[in-house]
């Protein structure tokens, strides 16, 4: 197996980890998130109905509004921020945080502080 494969495979992997153990409820749903280069998204997914309740991106107007650049933690934070506005309108205060396989570092874990300090409990 090449190092490419063997890389893909454990990503992967690490990913079932994680998300074998959360699933999200109507009372606590999950909030999971994906990163690119350039990019990061959040959605807040109740998976009773397989909805997706909020999300935001750095792909979103108003975002690219505040940061010109939406792969550092300066836009992972704004990103969470807005998440965490648009999930207690939803009246969502719970949530369980999904982050696939990445290492809670960096943007991963600058987008949940701020989703945090915004007041959403993890």
């Amino acid at each position: 197996m090449n190092q490419r494969k063997l890389v893909q495979v454990r990503r992967l992997r690490r990913q079932r980890h994680v998300r074998n153990k959360l699933f999200g409820t109507a009372e606590r749903p999950r909030l999971a998130i994906f990163r690119s280069s350039k990019h990061i998204y959040a959605q807040v997914i109740n998976d009773s109905n397989g909805t997706t309740l909020v999300s935001a991106s750095t792909l979103e107007a108003e975002i690219k509004g505040e940061q010109a650049y939406g792969g550092n933690k300066a836009a992972a934070t704004i990103v969470g921020r807005k998440v965490a506005e648009r999930a207690k309108q939803a009246g969502i205060d719970k949530i369980c945080f999904d982050r696939r396989s990445y290492k809670y570092h960096g943007r991963v874990q600058a987008l949940a502080d701020a989703a945090r300090e915004a007041g959403l409990q993890f």
